[in-house]
């Protein structure tokens, strides 16, 4: 029950089985064939509803990484005010705590 199940051992040949060249024939070099530029590549046509929503997702994109940002710059804008409420309020109980 806990001893392992090993599954079965492959069964392909471990020897490469390539052929044999002959010594007599030279071997003949691939033809190159390089396509000219622009031939082969695939274009992409926007038709007037796919433009439309491309222009949608990036203005949703716009949208949501400005108002990510504004609401960090507003989060620091708050403990920037609120670090510097504590130390007016620290300093004056500092001031008392002198006097007396």
């Amino acid at each position: 029950m806990f001893t392992p199940k090993y599954p079965p051992p492959d069964t392909a040949p471990t020897t490469p089985t390539t052929p044999q060249r002959s010594a007599t024939t030279a071997p003949v070099p691939a033809a190159q064939t390089s396509p000219t530029p622009g031939t082969n590549r695939p274009t992409v046509q926007l038709t007037p509803s796919s433009a439309l929503a491309l222009a949608a997702g990036g203005g949703a994109v716009v949208l949501v990484v400005g108002t990510v940002l504004v609401s960090l710059l507003l989060a620091v804008a708050i403990t920037g005010v609120s670090v510097a409420v504590v130390a007016v309020v620290l300093r004056l109980l500092v001031k008392d705590l002198h006097k007396h």
